[in-house]
């Protein structure tokens, strides 16, 4: 936040852009779309593309705009606020979903184990290392399948902030060119 003071009076500039959030409204809604009818919506999964370009914007963002001096400071304050923002909502959807799940469906196994792989951001690598494909009728049945893209949006939660620190975008130095012979 920056402090701007105007005539003995403080205002505070957030760094909130509500325009962020209208395109991420807009790549969720084209999904849903697409996810109800393909044919009104053929190409509604671009939109998970979109959605994938704005996270790495917001994170990017959040992490210069957070520099720190240390590297510890810096991974644990990036950590600390990801994990506070996403498993609380995760945890409850997961555990509320798996019990739904058993008193409905006969044979719960592979969606259970999806939802336990969601927890862990490796959802996508479950499903990928079963074979399934996304767009059979059979992941239609697996209501844990969606969260493919939030293992996804996590490993790259997991490798990005290193880049950001190594790279000398998110630790307060400038850049520094290094020529390896």
């Amino acid at each position: 936040m920056s402090i701007d003071i105007k005539e003995n009076k403080l205002s505070i500039k957030s760094r909130y852009r509500p325009e962020i959030d209208g395109l991420r409204a807009f790549a969720v809604v084209a999904v849903i779309i697409n996810h109800f009818n393909k044919e009104i919506l053929p190409g509604g999964y671009l939109a998970v593309d979109i959605f994938f370009v704005i996270s790495g914007f917001v994170i990017t963002s959040s992490l210069y705009q957070r520099p720190s001096k240390n590297f510890k400071d810096f991974i644990s304050g990036f950590y600390e606020r990801r994990i506070k923002r996403l498993v609380p909502a995760l945890s409850i959807f997961v555990l509320i979903t798996s019990i739904l799940i058993c008193l409905f469906d006969a044979n719960p196994g592979f969606s259970l184990r999806t939802g336990l792989a969601s927890l862990f951001g490796l959802s996508n690598l479950y499903l990928l290392n079963e074979s399934t494909n996304y767009f059979a009728q059979s992941t239609d049945l697996n209501v844990f399948a969606h969260t493919w893209s939030l293992g996804v949006e996590e490993q790259f939660y997991f490798l990005f902030p290193f880049v950001i620190w190594f790279s000398g975008f998110g630790n307060n130095t400038k850049m520094v060119s290094v020529i390896f012979f």
